[in-house]
């Protein structure tokens, strides 16, 4: 992978964990529960088994 990249992977990344952590605990627990509905809307095993590399 080219160097820059994954720079600018890993800053938007960290931009992504900034914002989350500005929401107030409600809002927050709203993202939680999106994106734990996109994992299994996309077949991510469920809570306490392994996923498996893609």
């Amino acid at each position: 992978m080219d160097s820059g990249k994954e720079r600018s992977d890993e800053a938007e990344g960290l931009r992504l964990i900034r914002a989350f952590l500005s929401l107030p605990p409600d809002k927050r627990a709203e993202v939680i529960a999106f994106v734990e509905e996109l994992a299994r809307a996309h077949g991510r095993p469920e809570e306490g088994t392994k996923a498996s590399p893609r």
